[in-house]
């Protein structure tokens, strides 16, 4: 039974998107959607003594685009090391990371938004020795249109009768065009992570995998929980 995953891409993504990650067999970056403003595709939220901050790629004013065909044209990496550094340096893995994570701020070029997303992803997931199977929308054929016909094209080509999904999901996938075609759902829980020595005072969940990483380092993956409710046909 091959256990599938799909999600957009996204900014140094959440401890959840590796969770979901570390679950599948198979892991589909989706970029071949409509790319949405304000969200989570060019962002993400650090901790600062302040309390969480955004960092954002810049990627211009317009919308009518997919994710993959958004390009970086402004300068970013350099800026976002040093907010990086300037707000980590004292967390107890900082001298670790840094040795990874920095050549990917001053050593890589990106041309395009997801190219550098899925860049970030593969590096956290080699560090975390998840050994999931990364793919692209892209290395599957055209996707068919509706939101969950074109989840299921993906299972289909993917060969998985298996799909791990996100829980706000649940409020457009249609599970009987899944069970119609035998293949299963199960749902991601995302309640009750266990907390971690976060540099701040009022505890968030809903911050950058780096921030955990930074503070725990290979013991990240212990704060992940892959467990998902099974949702029976």
């Amino acid at each position: 039974m091959v256990k599938l995953a799909i999600s957009q891409s996204n900014y140094i993504p959440w401890k959840g998107y590796f969770d979901l990650i570390a679950t599948a067999d198979e892991f589909i970056v989706l970029d071949q959607v409509q790319f949405t403003k304000n969200d989570w595709r060019n962002r993400n939220k650090i901790i600062t003594p302040n309390g969480p901050c955004w960092i954002s790629i810049p990627v211009g004013k317009k919308i009518s685009r997919r994710i993959c065909d958004v390009e970086l044209l402004q300068p970013w990496q350099e800026n976002h090391w040093n907010i990086l550094q300037n707000n980590y340096s004292n967390s107890k893995y900082f001298e670790e990371i840094m040795r990874w994570l920095k050549p990917l701020y001053f050593e890589e070029k990106y041309q395009f938004l997801s190219q550098a997303n899925i860049k970030f992803i593969e590096a956290v997931c080699f560090y975390l020795e998840i050994d999931t199977k990364i793919t692209n929308s892209t290395d599957y054929s055209i996707l068919a249109e509706g939101r969950t016909e074109r989840l299921l094209s993906l299972c289909n080509q993917a060969g998985s009768n298996h799909y791990i999904s996100g829980p706000t999901a649940k409020d457009y996938i249609d599970e009987d065009l899944f069970f119609r075609d035998g293949i299963e759902i199960t749902w991601m829980d995302y309640s009750n992570y266990p907390k971690y020595n976060q540099l701040c005072d009022k505890f968030d969940h809903q911050v950058s995998i780096v921030d955990l990483l930074f503070n725990c380092g290979k013991d990240a993956i212990n704060h992940f929980k892959n467990s998902y409710e099974v949702i029976n046909s």
